[in-house]
């Protein structure tokens, strides 16, 4: 008899255990977690259909003894019912795995559909941002030299072409999105990575030849990482094929006009600032040598470039540089200094006041732009009956922030008595409440004091045809000159220890001896000043 357990089925021991072996162990469970449930509901139904065709005709075995053509005719059966049910599950999944490979191959199309439009966007743009690079470039120097542009407006300038320039540069390296192809048996491919074509950029360039180049000595990659700063500093991190010969002599004029002092400090101004600050303050600029030297290490990493074929040709190399000592600043001629005093002052950032201040205390005591920048009001003294600007290390909070400054070296620490021309022309109405003698300069970001004076200073000698060779310092000179060829009983020592010089006749104990030059005799040397009338300005202080 057949009885039915669960959901399998049974036959009593009348039936041979072969085919107990067939049907009562085989068990026909139908999985219903595919993904089309539908279809596994017919494909179940169909079994059952199939399955009770089977037991039907088995069932006829218990009435009658079946004879060994039946037995195999119902097993035949049977197999054939397993056989069909297989191949239709076979069919099944090689149709879900065409549906898998048909929606991988439509998400790939998709893909690089992107790809091809993102690759499109960026030829179409890239030479657009190269070119306003370029123009930011060339507009961030044109605005250094525009006498109609005020120095807020300038800054603000500065600060937008600096965001713009990030921006643009961040942009220009933004990578492609990545493709990642299956195979057919739907595990990942390896990554098939593919990235717009980026030319190589410099510190890419560098870092291969120079940096992790065994051979190359701890010097020369130090020296080469200083240059590629230098220049990556300045025009970015450019594509090499882009850097031009136009490029390469810009690099070089902001080498000749670098401080020397450049990159020795704690804290450095961005290069074109610091270029902007040497040229208005007259500070001393790198050697010749030194630009040499930044060019030759750069045309070294570019005759790897070009034999390689990543750079058309080297714009580092065939440059002439002096090596000699660069223009010495001389002093004021009468003609140039009735010249300057009968100009009218163009500056809007410094007033009339304070410009002719600052000149009338250079013409009278020789001190350096920078001394009487940072003059405090605590640095005017009475000593021994004499007014005195007293030159000395100090350290200030200004605005909150604490300020250090000294003299430039340690002769600079000195006394100078004011002159009767300058106490005569109302010098001494400068004095205030605040901390600085001559109030209204202000501080650069990188902490020099006076920088907007000396810029407007230079622009206005410049518009009215004085020499390169003759600058603020060269009242410093002139006031030397005068001195040294006068006619009175002047002690070249005392003027050394005025102007702030090392001795010019050194001996043992000159050091102590210059610091204990009585105020009277410093004070005669300075009146030993004199000056043409034409000298004076046309008003007083």
């Amino acid at each position: 008899m057949l009885r039915v357990v669960g959901t399998r089925y049974h036959f009593r021991r009348a039936i041979p255990r072969d085919i107990q072996a067939i049907l009562g162990r085989k068990e026909f469970s139908l999985s219903l977690k595919t993904s089309n449930k539908v279809v596994a509901r017919e494909r179940a139904g169909l079994l059952y259909g199939r399955i009770g065709e089977l037991f039907t005709k088995a069932k006829d075995f218990v009435a009658v003894e079946p004879d060994k053509a039946d037995w195999k005719d119902l097993a035949d059966l049977q197999a054939k019912i397993i056989a069909e049910h297989e191949a239709l599950r076979d069919v099944e999944r090689a149709a879900s795995q065409s549906r898998r490979k048909a929606d991988a191959a439509r998400h790939l199309y998709e893909k690089l559909a992107l790809v091809k439009q993102t690759e499109d966007f960026f030829e179409r743009v890239t030479p657009a941002m190269h070119d306003l690079l370029q123009r930011l470039s060339k507009l961030n120097t044109d605005i250094l030299v525009d006498t109609k542009v005020s120095n807020a407006e300038k800054q603000g300038f500065r600060d937008q072409i600096a965001n713009l320039t990030h921006i643009i540069t961040s942009l220009n390296k933004t990578e492609q999105p990545e493709i990642i192809e299956t195979s057919q048996d739907d595990t990942p491919a390896k990554k098939d990575t593919k990235k717009r074509d980026i030319r190589p950029r410099l510190s890419e360039m560098a870092e291969r030849f120079v940096f992790s180049d065994p051979t190359k000595s701890a010097d020369t990659i130090k020296g080469t990482t200083n240059s590629i700063a230098l220049f990556t500093e300045a025009f970015g991190d450019m594509p090499v094929a882009d850097v031009t010969g136009k490029i390469a002599g810009e690099f070089r004029d902001l080498l000749s006009g670098l401080p020397a002092m450049h990159g020795k400090g704690k804290s450095n101004p961005p290069i074109r600032e610091a270029v902007e600050q040497a040229a208005e303050l007259e500070l001393e600029t790198v050697s010749g040598k030194t630009v040499k030297n930044h060019f030759s290490r750069m045309s070294a990493l570019w005759r790897h470039l070009v034999q390689r074929d990543y750079a058309p040709r080297n714009p580092f190399e065939k440059w002439q540089f002096d090596i000699t000592k660069k223009v010495e600043r001389r002093a004021w001629s009468e003609q140039e200094l009735e010249q300057l005093v009968s100009a009218p002052w163009t500056g809007r950032s410094i007033s009339k006041k304070t410009y002719e201040g600052l000149v009338q205390v250079a013409l009278y005591t020789g001190m350096r732009l920078g001394e009487i920048c940072n003059l405090r009001n605590k640095d005017i003294e009475v000593i021994d009956g004499v007014p005195c600007f007293h030159i000395q290390p100090y350290v200030e909070i200004v605005n909150g922030k604490k300020r250090e400054w000294s003299p430039k070296t340690a002769a600079g620490t000195r006394i100078i008595p004011i002159h009767s021309k300058l106490i005569a022309a109302g010098i001494m109405d400068f004095k205030n409440s605040g901390t600085y003698f001559f109030d209204e300069l202000t501080i650069a970001p990188h902490g020099v004091r006076g920088s907007d004076f000396a810029q407007a200073f230079s622009k206005f000698k410049r518009r009215m045809g004085i020499p390169e060779d003759v600058s603020f310092h060269s009242f410093r000179h002139l006031v030397s000159t005068k001195l040294r060829n006068q006619e009175n009983d002047i002690r070249e020592l005392w003027i050394d220890a005025l102007l702030g010089h090392e001795a010019t006749h050194r001996s043992q104990g000159t050091t102590n001896y210059m610091s204990g030059i009585e105020i009277k005799n410093l004070q005669r040397v300075v009146e030993a000043l004199v000056y043409p009338s034409f000298l004076q300005f046309p008003h007083t202080l």
